[in-house]
């Protein structure tokens, strides 16, 4: 069965699995690009530019986030060949930089594709 796995960029380390993803709308500050070989950097997956630094100014606002985040994506459809990866069977990684590995757009991302899969 086909499943998302989450890792904050900065703990990982290459060879990318087959269908890794960076989902952050800057690219992580001093990662290489050469560290992040076989990686696709999907930006526009990722929260705007408003909604992330609104997101940085308001970090206790999670449930606020989730649901601008959520709205924001159901707007876009840069996130549908992930689905149709996950419908085939395959596995994601989703890569992100946040310190907080339970309240980032990964987390969000990940509930939202699992959502669209009906599960």
């Amino acid at each position: 069965m086909a499943e998302i796995n989450l890792q904050r960029v900065y703990d990982f380390s290459v060879p990318a699995p087959e269908h890794c993803y960076l989902i952050d709308r800057l690219w992580p500050r001093g990662v290489s690009k050469e560290r992040l070989q076989g990686v696709v950097w999907l930006k526009q997956v990722a929260p705007d530019n408003a909604l992330r630094q609104w997101f940085h100014q308001h970090t206790d606002q999670w449930d606020e986030f989730e649901r601008r985040y959520r709205q924001q994506l159901a707007e876009n459809d840069a996130w549908q060949p992930l689905v149709a990866l996950l419908r085939q069977g395959a596995s994601l990684t989703l890569l992100y930089g946040s310190k907080d590995t339970q309240h980032n757009q990964g987390v969000v991302l990940r509930d939202f594709l699992l959502d669209q899969m009906g599960g």
